[in-house]
């Protein structure tokens, strides 16, 4: 991975891994080296080496003759996907410790793979990586330079070009390298698809191929890969009619993320709403909605993700009333100042509690719109979601998941502190017990009220 950002070596302290130095790493059948060959200001490459070792596959379950002809010391696949996390935990999680702020900072990025398994050619590499972003050159390895005639191999050597996060492009390897090997070396359980999903956060729910994609990540275990695509649809990101062919509750009148829109919707008509913001619009989902809205005269999207909001871009039918913008939600913005209303679906929950009182003066302090809609999950609801474990949140990539009455004590204590009142209202089928799936909180600023 090549970056010519300025000071190039600022890749250093997004991968935990410093430019001076060359490290190992234990894997379960070999071992994992990270150097740079080259770091200077202008440009910087760190190189990976996945060195797998052949007696190493038989001690850990290879069976029959894949004991001894098999491509994993050779092929770019699941280990090193495997590979990958072991050595940059901190920068698949999105951590910085040193330098925080470099984590949402767009690079522009090579990536190499030499020898990559993409069972599906090039065509099936193209399809998986060009939607998030990058320019794809996947050249096809011969069987045998020597007889031409005997065609390609299931080989590529991969080159990547684009502008993207560190997180967002090991993320993408992360997911779509075991997706393209399609032969994982170890058992796939409820667990692997908790890590796809935390690694698809924000980019993977409205990928156009995202059913391939997760059956071949998950090895087509029916049970499991019905688990993944039920989360899945429960991010906004993934289109509506997309969602409509996942069930989950088989009494549920209509698919969730459809009645959170026609909620929001219908609070943005009662407020007189025209210039709207949504915040954190992931792949444009309630952007779509919004711009059938007539009187909705200017929508901007806003998401730190650049490879979301290409999605959006390249999803929208009319761009004549809507604006993409790259930003964190829990940076001031003062450009964002004087708008109508702010909607944060489903967004909250994905912030570290700690930077909640960033995102509300970002929100609440410098944008002030007159109105500001909050949507998150109702943690008390989740006992009725079949496919989700006591304890475990409806995404993996949440931070928290509140209950009626911790969302209330937030909601209240943000009105209070920054001029606003707030009423509280249900989104989807009421349990008695358990309340709504979904809890809205509708803020009005006092001070257009006065006026």
């Amino acid at each position: 991975m090549t970056t010519t950002r300025t000071p190039a070596t600022d890749l250093g302290f997004l991968l935990h891994k410093h430019p001076e130095k060359a490290q190992s790493f234990t894997l379960s059948a070999g071992t994992a080296h990270v150097f740079y060959p080259e770091a200077s200001e202008e440009r910087c490459t760190v190189a990976l080496l996945a060195e797998i070792d052949p007696i190493g596959l038989v001690r850990n379950g290879a069976t029959s003759l894949t004991q001894y002809v098999n491509d994993r010391p050779y092929a770019g696949g699941s280990y090193l996907a495997v590979a990958l996390r072991a050595v940059f935990t901190s920068a698949l999680s999105g951590r910085c410790a040193n330098r925080p702020e470099l984590v949402d900072v767009p690079f522009p990025l090579e990536i190499r793979v030499p020898s990559l398994t993409a069972r599906g050619g090039a065509a099936v590499v193209h399809k998986l990586f060009a939607p998030l972003g990058w320019q794809v050159e996947a050249k096809a390895i011969p069987l045998d330079p020597e007889f031409p005639q005997w065609g390609d191999s299931r080989y590529v050597d991969l080159r990547l070009t684009g502008t993207q996060r560190i997180v967002d492009a090991l993320r993408h390897l992360y997911v779509l390298l075991p997706a393209l090997d399609g032969d994982k070396h170890y058992w796939v359980g409820q667990d692997e698809a908790d890590k796809l999903l935390r690694a698809g956060e924000g980019w993977l729910a409205d990928h156009p191929e995202r059913d391939l994609i997760t059956n071949r990540y998950l090895e087509r275990r029916r049970p499991i890969v019905s688990y993944a695509l039920a989360r899945l649809a429960e991010a906004d990101d993934v289109p509506a009619e997309a969602e409509a062919r996942v069930t989950e509750l088989p009494d549920r009148p209509e698919p969730l993320a459809v009645q959170r829109h026609g909620s929001v919707l219908a609070a943005l008509r009662a407020a007189g709403a025209r210039r709207v913001l949504d915040l954190g619009c992931g792949g444009g989902a309630l952007l779509r909605v919004l711009q059938k809205e007539p009187s909705f005269t200017e929508i901007v999207g806003v998401d730190v993700s650049a490879s979301a909001l290409d999605i959006a871009d390249k999803r929208l039918k009319d761009k004549s009333r809507v604006t993409l913008r790259q930003s964190a939600l829990t940076y001031a913005d003062p450009s964002l100042a004087g708008y109508d209303a702010a909607v944060l679906m489903e967004v909250i929950e994905h912030v570290d509690e700690e930077r909640l009182p960033a995102l509300e003066h970002a929100v609440f302090g410098v944008a002030a719109p007159r109105t500001v809609l909050v949507t998150t999950p109702n943690a008390e609801y989740n006992q009725h979601f079949e496919f989700l474990e006591e304890g475990r949140f409806r995404h993996a990539d949440h931070r928290f998941e509140w209950t009626r009455e911790q969302f209330r004590s937030w909601a209240d204590g943000v009105a209070s502190r920054r001029g606003y009142d707030v009423r509280h209202l249900p989104v989807g089928p009421e349990s008695q017990d358990s309340g709504p799936p979904t809890q809205m909180a509708v803020f009005t600023s006092r001070k257009e009220a006065v006026a």
